[in-house]
């Protein structure tokens, strides 16, 4: 059986918890936030935030 620390490191859901947190970047940026203070909230390298701003 498939237990919950085992399923938290499957590809599948790391792939899933990323799209979920760059779905709230805008959302953070909309409130004031900076790109370093989104990326250090939803544990994302700024690089990343910097990249979905832009695709925007």
């Amino acid at each position: 059986m498939l237990d919950l620390t085992e399923f938290t490191n499957t590809r599948f859901y790391q792939s899933i918890l990323e799209k979920t947190k760059l779905q709230m970047v805008p959302k953070l940026l909309d409130k004031g936030l900076s790109i370093q203070e989104v990326a250090e909230i939803l544990e994302l390298d700024v690089g990343i935030v910097r990249k979905t701003v832009e695709k925007g």
